[in-house]
């Protein structure tokens, strides 16, 4: 059509609307060149449930014992499991040389029953097409839940419907959230494209090969998935449009994709991304210079989670561990004037403040956000406090999202906009104090209980309204800067990190750009303001150049400073007070960090680390330990243990684990710290603060359990404390500025080991795995394992026990 016209473009885009450089030619989206027998499926699911490693079985099976050919192709962002994904199979008779997505589907099954309330996804369905729907709502109670939108597509299409509670059948054979050979022994059972006995059989075989390694108990456990699954499997009977029940259509509407008071430009394009729709923006809805705005995560209310906690008052002891373990920041705890709960919503909740730091009539409320919460129970896991009269119950309980979705939303709503408490007033060297900070990290799209988002969090609270951060590639970035949204964000004078994505191997020297960058700008603001000190006036000149910056009232007291300088600096037209203008907020102190994961720091950019912290300079590294390469798909890096089991380790890693942090000892000027936040969480943030404080280099090691491991999310950070009290993760902190003391700078922070390393590391499938395809040399390594921990700590025994009197200082 287009080479027709008298001038046809030269150049052209299909499926882009160009309304900058008007390349776009348009197309028919309902042309289709499939036929009516090729099956044409599409599969929503949720990151980690299984759905897609369910469906890549599935294109085997029938691949394989079938005469149909088979195609699939898996939609998903680089964000970590809980994001959506999007499985797009066909299966027919001939060749299938489909290069695009399903748009004309004949089934559709969604995994997730919140998603129905977010995207259309029938919107692709053809007359007569089949929708699967896993929900706790039966047969005869599901048809009032759904959005009027799909009752009037099940209706228009005349669709069959079919609903399970894949969940519940999860939690009854021990699958806990895996519901992938649930739905996919239903997909079988409906679509009828092989034999529903043969099906199952080979499902079962699927199940039997790919499980088979991690023990009989996994395999039995998925099986009996399957053979419940047909039982639980109903048909719903899609009311006639005809038939007079109009009046039975739902008053619950799709919900817009962020709310109506997000800002114009996350409404109308972040919104369109979040909606699944971003192929539909205009080139010009783009940002010229490619900039997205921050603070973003909190718009985009996921509702993933099936269970979110609830606190009682009664029992808290208002410790802030919930609130410090919380890996998304969707737990906060605030400390305010009981005035301001007088407009509070009927549900909220609050206490009085407990502690001598709080002035009379402070209430405590701890808080939920429960639209972003991911529901991994971490907190009631962690949780110290103990209900005496309901056994089994603490200050944080785990109870069904939906009934509490609506007030607590209200609820959380308010608690925004209580005040914050004062950063100059809290005692951030502790846990409670710490905790009484707004995270400046939330909502990210990191795993559902991820052990190294809390550490960012920590990070941001601390110093996130001064924080410089170059981010190595890997999974920490890809939840820390991914598109459509960003978890970094600002406090309520519009502070926040500024973040930056290194590559993968040279973070530790892109963060030591930016300290340099920030030096030298430093040094040229000192030098511009000495030089205008008559101008601008002496004492105000000499309080800035000598300020303390060394705490949260030295910083605030310095910002005060360098506001009325900038105000002064407006009414001097010369060249150098223009300049100062530029440069003035250099003045205020920085906090750089690099962050990144093993992979970069143990591996590939080890160079890069050991030349930044033999500079000298002042520029803090946190590693976030998983010991595996965890974004890539859990390959052996030199953090790994040995007798684990790995990619490219498949029996088990046979030498032991890299001591990064004694390395970096042997430098004497460099301050380190290893850490593990679920297993002394106040070590953590002494570890933080000291490290932030030092006038030097700083590397902080912190143990980061991951769900490549092999174990269970809910119980991540309390299994932190089993790996400390196997002296397989030692706690520790080297100071170089005790030395200066004439101390000793190494203080061990945990204990002698006191269970077995078996005891430890047989509580995850990486270890345990070994056991059953090898166990001769799972048992040969465990041992070789043991001696490593009884050596390691016989070494830094012996080192913190080292005479530091007579020690000159090795900074000097």
């Amino acid at each position: 059509d287009e080479l027709q016209k008298d001038k046809p473009k030269n150049h052209f885009t299909v499926g882009i609307y160009d309304d900058v450089t008007h390349t776009s030619i348009g197309y028919d989206d309902s042309f289709t060149t499939e036929a009516d027998d090729v099956i044409r499926a599409k599969f929503y699911g949720l990151g980690a449930d299984g759905t897609v490693g369910a469906n890549k079985n599935s294109i085997k099976i029938i691949g394989e014992d079938t005469d149909n050919y088979a195609q699939g192709y898996f939609v998903y962002d680089s964000r970590k499991s809980g994001s959506q994904t999007v499985s797009h199979l066909r299966f027919g008779p001939r060749p299938i040389h489909s290069s695009y997505l399903v748009n004309k589907a004949n089934f559709i099954a969604c995994h997730q029953t919140v998603f129905l309330e977010k995207y259309d996804m029938l919107s692709d369905a053809v007359e007569g097409a089949t929708f699967l729907l896993n929900t706790p709502a039966g047969p005869d109670e599901v048809w009032d839940t759904l959005p009027r939108e799909v009752q009037e597509q099940l209706i228009k299409k005349k669709m069959k419907f079919y609903v399970v509670d894949a969940y519940k059948v999860a939690r009854e054979v021990g699958l806990g959230v895996r519901i992938n050979t649930i739905m996919q022994t239903c997909f079988f059972a409906i679509a009828n494209i092989i034999p529903k006995d043969e099906a199952i059989a080979a499902i079962k075989d699927s199940i039997q090969k790919t499980y088979g390694k991690r023990g009989e108990h996994i395999v039995k456990m998925n099986f009996d998935g399957v053979d419940r699954a047909l039982n639980n499997l109903h048909e719903v009977k899609i009311p006639d449009k005809t038939c007079g029940l109009n009046h039975r259509l739902s008053k619950i509407r799709i919900q817009p994709p962020v709310p109506d008071e997000a800002p114009d430009f996350v409404k109308n394009v972040t919104g369109m991304m979040i909606a699944d729709k971003g192929d539909q923006l205009p080139v010009s809805a783009m940002p010229i210079d490619g900039t997205f705005p921050t603070a973003t995560t909190q718009w985009e209310k996921r509702n993933i989670a099936l269970e979110i906690p609830v606190w009682d008052p009664n029992v808290c002891i208002q410790c802030g561990k919930c609130s410090m373990i919380c890996p998304h920041a969707t737990i906060r705890m605030k400390i305010y004037d009981e005035k301001h709960l007088e407009d509070a919503p009927e549900t909220f909740k609050s206490v009085k403040a407990r502690g001598r730091d709080f002035p009379e009539g402070s209430a405590f409320t701890i808080q939920v956000a429960p639209e972003d919460c991911t529901g991994c129970g971490s907190c009631v896991d962690i949780c110290p406090a103990k209900n005496r009269t309901q056994p089994g119950l603490k200050a944080i309980n785990m109870q069904p999202q939906m009934p509490l979705r609506e007030q607590e939303r209200e609820n959380y709503n308010f608690f925004l906009g209580l005040p914050d408490y004062d950063r100059r007033k809290a005692r951030i060297n502790t846990v409670k104090g710490s905790q009484l900070l707004r995270p400046l990290f939330e909502f990210s799209g990191a795993c559902a209980g991820c052990g190294e988002t809390p550490y960012v969090k920590l990070l941001t609270q601390l110093f996130g309204d001064r924080a410089i951060i170059g981010n190595a590639t890997g999974c920490s970035s890809i939840y820390g800067g991914n598109l459509p949204t960003t978890p970094y964000a600002q406090n309520e004078e519009g502070r926040g990190p500024a973040w930056s994505n290194s590559l993968f191997e040279d973070c530790a020297e892109f963060s030591f750009g930016m300290r340099l960058a920030i030096d030298k700008n430093n040094e040229q603001a000192r030098e511009l303001l000495q030089e205008l000190a008559g101008e601008i006036g002496e004492q105000l000149a000499k309080e800035i150049l000598s300020a303390d910056q060394k705490d949260e009232s030295g910083i605030y007291e310095q910002r005060e400073r360098v506001k009325v300088l900038k105000e002064k600096l407006k009414t001097i037209s010369s060249p150098q007070a223009q300049r100062l203008l530029t440069l003035a907020d250099y003045l205020v102190k920085k906090s750089v960090w690099g962050l990144g994961g093993d992979g970069w720091a143990y591996d590939i950019g080890f160079g890069g680390l050991d030349h930044v912290l033999a500079s000298g300079r002042n520029v803090n590294l946190l590693v976030m330990d998983t010991e595996v390469y965890s974004n890539t798909g859990g390959q052996m890096s030199k953090a790994t243990p040995r007798a684990a089991v790995a990619k490219f380790a498949a029996g088990g890693k046979p030498t032991p684990k890299k001591d990064l942090g004694m390395m970096m000892m042997t430098y004497r000027n460099v301050y380190v710290a290893q850490v593990a936040i679920g297993a002394n969480d106040s070590q953590t943030v002494r570890a933080f603060i000291e490290a932030e404080n030092y006038d030097g280099p700083s590397i902080i090691i912190a143990y980061s359990h991951c769900i490549a491991h092999g174990t269970d999310m809910t119980k991540g950070f309390s299994h932190q404390k089993d790996a400390v009290d196997s002296g397989h993760w030692i706690l520790y902190r080297y100071n170089p500025d005790l030395i200066k003391e004439g101390k000793n700078p190494l203080q061990l922070d945990s204990r002698a080991p006191k269970i077995s390393i078996e005891d430890y590391a047989y509580q995850e499938t990486r270890y345990k795995m070994l056991t059953l395809s090898k166990p001769e040399e799972a048992k040969r390594l465990i041992e070789f394992a043991q001696e490593d921990v009884k050596t390691r700590w016989h070494i830094y025994e012996q080192l913190a026990n080292l005479d530091y009197s007579q020690i000159p200082d090795a900074a000097d």
